[in-house]
């Protein structure tokens, strides 16, 4: 009796089993969220081990100043307190705990001071470190701390602020360098890796996904956000795929506090190792340049251009001397092409121009007043940053104004001295505003050079140009505003 119950329980369970995965096999949404629930988190253990060694922690050290009166002041005893938690449960003095004074020690001696502390992640079997620029910038004497406790002292081969990069060397040999991965290969919601030295807590390991790619928070790296909990002390660690490669190092976080809120950004590595390659050939980065503002091109003032969509840099600017004034680049002109490669977003141009050797021969595809052509250009050489110039002053003109009520404005001629000033063949002076012009943004004092793709070198040009305007559509304005020219778009009321 127990044996035959026993048997049709069983054949009971198996045809209810092939039941659900027949029904299953029909349902292809229940399927893959039963497949889903199958997945399990990744295990990092193996990539710890993989990588960890060649992960390194980075302190500087200053010559400071004598000790102020406030340092040498004794110690709050609930900044001692926590002192002594850290240093029990940590091993580790508080990160920018207060220094006691030691006895016996003259007040005015000068005294090393650590100055920070960062990650790096061994390139070379020789010794060669990559990690931040801002991580070694300024400091007198760099540190570098391995896995298995040796200390070296640092030589700084080179860095680049720009991308925050930077290469330093020890006196080492048979090293563990890590491997270098595509970051072009990553895709969002890949599970990613960090190993670094946050708070000085050396390697320490964090772990998420990829956020996001390619993020404009500079003008020569498109970042790499991910969610890993970076804070002080990651900045040149390693940002690891689940291949135990790199594909990024830990630079910025998006934070309110100063602490990890979720948000961080990572260099990618072929960015990266393209100026370490550089710095280690010469100690420098060379760039290239051609000596030009530029701002985005808007989707209103692309339908107003006759453009098919919104894309390439447009020229708000042209520095005097530069490569660019050498070929009869203008303001107002929109390049949209640099050597065939197409420039999507203003923030390419910088960064395609960036990577190409000064000196190369170039061609660029502008669009100037509706008109493409192709323009020669040779590549300069990127110099450091210029102070920018005061706007330069706007005269009143004296010579008679002309009212237009369609777009708002008062415009009036241009005096000699201002063009000359200002550098313009001609435009005409905005002396009161007005809605619609108003809501666009024009100003008082701005000079406009161009209305729809005309060219407006007076009052007269300019009332001939909005007579034969379609009062009904959007009209697109190049102004200028002391050194800088933009786009805008006036829309009738």
């Amino acid at each position: 009796m127990f044996h035959s119950l026993y048997v049709r329980k069983h054949v009971f369970s198996v045809l209810a089993v092939l039941l659900i995965s027949l029904s299953m096999a029909g349902m292809p949404g229940i399927q893959s969220q039963a497949l889903a629930q199958n997945r399990t988190l990744p295990d990092f253990t193996d990539l710890v081990e993989q990588v960890g060694p060649s992960v390194v922690n980075i302190r500087t050290i200053d010559k400071t100043a004598p000790q102020s009166a406030a340092q040498n002041q004794p110690m709050d005893p609930q900044d001692e307190e926590m002192q002594e938690l850290f240093r029990r449960f940590f091993g580790v003095p508080m990160p920018n705990a207060p220094r006691q004074q030691r006895p016996n020690r003259p007040q005015q001696q000068p005294e090393e001071q650590p100055r920070g502390v960062g990650s790096g992640f061994i390139l070379t079997a020789d010794g060669f470190i990559m990690t931040n620029a801002h991580v070694v910038d300024g400091a007198q004497q760099v540190i570098v701390t391995l896995t298995d406790k040796r200390e070296f002292v640092a030589r700084i081969v080179g860095s680049d602020k720009r991308t925050d990069v930077a290469v330093v060397k020890i006196e080492a040999t048979g090293l563990p360098p890590v491997k270098l991965g595509d970051p072009n290969k990553l895709k969002v919601g890949e599970w990613v890796m960090a190993i670094g030295s946050p708070f000085g807590l050396e390697n320490t390991v964090t772990a998420g996904i990829v956020s996001a790619k390619g993020r404009d928070t500079g003008d020569y790296l498109p970042f790499i956000q991910t969610d890993v909990a970076i804070n002080p002390g990651n900045s040149g660690g390693p940002l690891i795929n689940m291949r135990g490669e790199v594909v990024g190092i830990n630079s910025q976080i998006y934070s309110r506090s100063g602490g990890f809120m979720g948000i961080s950004f990572a260099i990618p590595i072929d960015e990266a190792a393209s100026v370490s390659n550089q710095l280690r050939a010469s100690g420098r980065v060379q760039r290239g340049r051609l000596g030009v503002g530029i701002g985005e091109v808007t989707k209103e003032v692309a339908e107003s251009l006759g453009m098919a969509k919104p894309q390439g840099a447009f020229v708000s600017s042209v520095e005097p001397g530069s490569p660019a004034e050498k070929v009869g680049i203008e303001a107002g002109d929109i390049i949209l092409k640099f050597d065939g490669k197409t420039i999507e977003k203003s923030s390419d141009l910088p960064r395609t121009v960036g990577n190409t050797k000064p000196g190369t021969n170039s061609k660029l595809t502008v669009l100037r007043r509706g008109v493409t052509r192709e323009v020669a250009i040779t590549v300069g050489e990127f110099e450091p940053d210029r102070v920018a110039a005061k706007p330069a002053a706007v005269e009143k003109a004296p010579e008679s104004s002309t009212t237009v009520q369609l777009l708002g404005l008062t415009v009036s001629d241009m005096t000699d001295a201002l063009k000359k000033e200002l550098k313009l063949r001609g435009g005409v002076r905005v002396d009161t505003v007005a809605e619609p012009a108003l809501r666009a943004g024009i100003r008082e004092g701005d000079v406009i050079t161009q209305i729809a793709n005309f060219e407006v070198n007076d009052t007269k040009a300019f009332a001939q140009v909005l007579s034969k305007l379609d009062k009904a559509k959007a009209v697109s304005v190049l102004l200028r505003r002391g050194e800088w020219s933009q786009y805008t778009v006036i829309k009738p009321r």
